[in-house]
């Protein structure tokens, strides 16, 4: 049977082999442990990060959409706003009934 590593044991390797900038086979070789095993920890703790934390991405997906959005409209109603002449109809209306009587 294989040798068993502890939770921190785990969590630690797979810290070193995302954040070190030293090869897997380096902290492998290093921590005395076979290099498959550690790329393991590493796939299934990128696969247990997407699984816990999709609400949190959701959300801040979701807030950063809602104030794109909101720049955006805003964005959108100050040509229209501009366009309203002094008399508080649109150019647009002014240039439209001036043809109307061409």
């Amino acid at each position: 049977m294989g040798q068993r590593y502890g939770v921190e044991f785990k969590r630690e390797a797979v810290r070193l082999a995302l954040t070190s900038g030293l090869t897997r086979k380096q902290i492998s070789a290093d921590l005395g442990m076979g290099f498959s095993t550690l790329n393991k920890w590493v796939e299934q703790s990128r696969h247990d990060d997407l699984e816990s934390r999709p609400y949190e991405d959701q959300a801040k997906e979701i807030s950063r959409l809602r104030k794109e959005n909101r720049i955006l409209r805003e964005e959108r109603e100050i040509p229209k706003k501009a366009a309203v002449s002094s008399s508080g109809r649109r150019n647009v209306d002014i240039l439209m009934s001036d043809k109307a009587w061409l």
